[in-house]
């Protein structure tokens, strides 16, 4: 039987989820919430949902929701998740949440702590991390093939025009960011950052962000949002004592340099995915996997234990700018 499904937004973002959904043969898409009227109502009529315009409302009808998604937007892109995710966990209902996971650290932390509580499995749209290509680097990782793990060096920049807070470039680009990260190094123990305004700029919309890990790794982060186009969304490199990768664009292209010798080895569109739009379907497909394999709290892959930790670095290098100094997490 398909896994009964809701989806909480249905703006841009929210419909893709929606999308997925509809398309998947383990779901059945049943609900779609969003506060604006006819925004629920389009979404309905398109994928054959019932149409709410609350949470609560969506809650009270007594329909049977095995999992939702929250796609909420808000300040920073992350300010209006927490109520309704709240309000999903405390009805024992599964969320795969939007990133950043929100953009008050406090907020963040009791959504965790209520999925703790009720064992209720949280996840986060990590998206980077599900690709083909990012899970063969990872097992690369894993196998030693890097040898043991000496740096990391992230590179995540777009064109992204709009100005709102201060910190709008850290806080809704990053989180992607700061997860590869530790799903490539693990935990960032002390964080450094320094930050500057492009040309016409209101916002920090440039960073370069410093990283010493638990593990004993260092590494850099840099971000941007006045560059892309044809430079590339983004740019992953391990490097260790046997060898390194590089991993470009999330999916597209993937290359293992030995540190002794002249022979790499190169992957393009592992899995046949061409694009940073078709990774929502990976990413999707395994919190689906998941939840229909019955998976617990404490299992699940991108987790918002996950997406806590990269805003908890993001976090760090804002105080690291503002007071100069290196921040211990």
């Amino acid at each position: 039987m398909a896994l009964k499904i809701g989806v909480v937004g249905v703006g841009n973002i929210g419909s893709i989820h929606a999308g997925v959904y509809h398309e998947n043969p383990k779901t059945e898409l049943v609900a779609v919430c969003d506060i604006i009227k006819e925004k629920a109502d389009a979404a309905a009529e398109k994928f054959g949902a019932k149409a709410f315009y609350s949470v609560q409302e969506m809650l009270a009808s007594g329909i049977h929701l095995d999992a939702c998604s929250m796609a909420t937007k808000g300040v920073e892109n992350g300010g209006d998740h927490f109520t309704p995710t709240m309000e999903l966990l405390e009805a024992g209902i599964p969320v795969l949440g939007e990133k950043p996971i929100s953009n008050d650290v406090e907020e963040g932390k009791k959504m965790v702590e209520l999925a703790k509580q009720k064992k209720v499995p949280y996840a986060v749209n990590l998206n980077h991390r599900f690709t083909p290509a990012s899970v063969r680097a990872k097992e690369w990782v894993t196998e030693g093939r890097l040898g043991t793990p000496h740096m990391i060096n992230m590179r995540m920049w777009i064109n992204n025009p709009v100005e709102t807070s201060p910190w709008f470039h850290m806080r809704a680009l990053h989180p992607h960011s700061f997860d590869v990260i530790r799903y490539f190094a693990g935990d960032v123990k002390r964080v450094a950052a320094f930050l500057m305004k492009g040309e016409g700029r209101a916002i920090w919309s440039n960073a370069q962000v410093l990283l010493d890990f638990e593990n004993g790794m260092i590494g850099h982060l840099v971000g941007s949002y006045d560059a892309g186009g044809s430079y590339g969304l983004e740019q992953c490199e391990v490097v260790g004592s046997k060898g390194r990768f590089v991993l470009e664009d999330a999916c597209e292209h993937l290359t293992y340099y030995p540190r002794e010798g002249i022979s790499t080895e190169t992957y393009d569109y592992l899995g046949g995915m061409r694009s940073f739009s078709e990774t929502f379907k990976s990413r999707i497909g395994d919190w689906i996997d998941q939840i229909d394999a019955g998976a617990k709290y404490d299992e699940i892959n991108g987790s918002g234990h996950d997406a806590l930790q990269a805003q908890y670095i993001i976090e760090a290098a804002i105080e690291s700018f503002q007071t100069g100094k290196i921040i211990e997490l």
